[in-house]
């Protein structure tokens, strides 16, 4: 079974969206990805979908979404982001917080560094989570 990752940030709509997208992108499927917020945003941050197609990744058509019991149960790993006590804790689950701005109001130029930011720690969870054969 692959490990489960959930990112998790108040809206889903920027930092939680940015790295569920960059795992999957390097993971190819051998981790099952997943992102959420605890109160979601109508729609993805539309800078965060500018910043992200810069690299050649198109989260044009995501969609906030809700945190769910089930997503969080089945998750080996959680990532938080800047939610705090907004994001429920469920025991038995490795937390990661991840301390980084938040791109919401920002120009694509200030979204860019949080984007690297998250894509370095995220290729470092990869490596942990599937070592390299």
């Amino acid at each position: 079974m692959p490990p489960e990752v959930l990112f998790m940030c108040v809206h889903n709509a920027g930092r939680s969206q940015m790295a569920a997208a960059l795992l999957q992108r390097y993971a190819g499927g051998r981790v099952v990805v997943r992102s959420a917020g605890s109160a979601p945003a109508e729609e993805v941050n539309p800078a965060v979908v500018a910043a992200m197609a810069e690299v050649g990744i198109d989260i044009s058509e995501e969609v906030p979404k809700a945190l769910t019991d089930e997503a969080a149960r089945e998750a080996d790993v959680v990532v938080t982001m800047g939610c705090g006590d907004a994001c429920p804790y469920y025991p038995g689950k490795r937390y990661l917080d991840w301390q980084l701005d938040d791109p919401a109001g920002k120009t694509l130029e200030q979204v860019r560094p949080i984007r690297d930011e998250i894509d370095r720690r995220v290729r470092a969870l990869l490596e942990e989570l599937v070592p390299p054969s």
